[in-house]
């Protein structure tokens, strides 16, 4: 609705995982290095946590698009599968073809390929979303593919993105296996409040905004109470904000417009 008013060329902030629009915040561009060298070094397993909205999705899929040609990857969305579920949706994720539906010989289609890739000095990478939904056994059988390696490495790089409740799952006795493998961990924090203007700034910068739409000091302090410094939480607000800015016919985002989308966002009476 706002995108001619502001000369947009797509909604600036849209809470779905584009890459492109990753602000490389101090402690995104560590969680990013920590994914890029988990990864590349062949690490075997890494962990990645943060709240709920933190961005952990948007961080997997920009070292993903950083790696481009030289890794081939499967991203699990729906963690709420046992063992064989999970084998096959890797298989299928991947495109491989597997002669039976046995966890045998699904294993050993895997295996063929991750070796294959490995001779063309290709990565394979398995992410996991949400795996702190990840049932006991199939963390277990999660836990097995890390066995898949030569001699010399592991064929596939396990990343496992969650919530923090991930990390207390993983303290379970049970799991202790699984816990020492994790080489590489990362915990995303909130956004620094003296993040949050030059984030709002990029987003609109990428989706083609003038320099003249803006947040005011004043609007991108109320942005950052209400959010918390919560990626998520800033998308929401700000285009709410937009709509505002829109509707009064003015390009400076105002407190008043942060105001009023709050409202919108709470369900309250402006």
């Amino acid at each position: 609705m706002y995108l001619d008013f502001f000369q947009l060329r797509e909604h600036p902030f849209s809470i779905t995982p584009d890459p492109k629009y990753l602000y490389f915040a101090a402690h995104y561009r560590a969680a990013f290095d920590h994914l890029l060298f988990g990864i590349t070094h062949r690490r075997g397993f890494i962990a990645l946590t943060g709240e709920v909205g933190c961005g952990k999705s948007t961080l997997c899929r920009a070292v993903l698009e950083r790696l481009g040609g030289q890794i081939q990857s499967a991203l699990i969305l729906n963690p709420c599968l046992n063992g064989l579920q999970l084998l096959r949706a890797i298989l299928l994720d991947l495109g491989i073809p597997a002669a039976r539906q046995d966890r045998l010989s699904q294993l050993q289609a895997l295996n063929t390929f991750l070796l294959e890739q490995a001779a063309s000095n290709k990565i394979v990478a398995l992410i996991i979303d949400e795996a702190q939904d990840l049932p006991k056994r199939t963390l277990e059988e999660v836990r097995l593919l890390s066995n898949l390696e030569t001699a010399q490495q592991k064929l596939i790089q396990i990343v496992l993105s969650g919530q923090p409740e991930l990390t207390e799952r993983l303290t379970d006795p049970s799991l202790r296996q699984l816990r020492q493998r994790i080489t590489v961990r990362y915990h995303i924090p909130p956004m620094e409040p003296g993040d949050i203007g030059a984030y709002i700034m990029h987003r609109l910068h990428t989706a083609g905004a003038p320099e003249t739409v803006r947040f005011t000091d004043e609007a991108v302090e109320s942005v950052g109470r209400y959010s918390h410094g919560v990626p998520r939480l800033i998308n929401a607000l700000c285009d709410y904000a937009l709509m505002a800015g829109f509707a009064a016919g003015q390009w400076d985002i105002t407190d008043d417009c942060v105001r009023r989308a709050e409202a919108q966002l709470e369900g309250r009476p402006e």
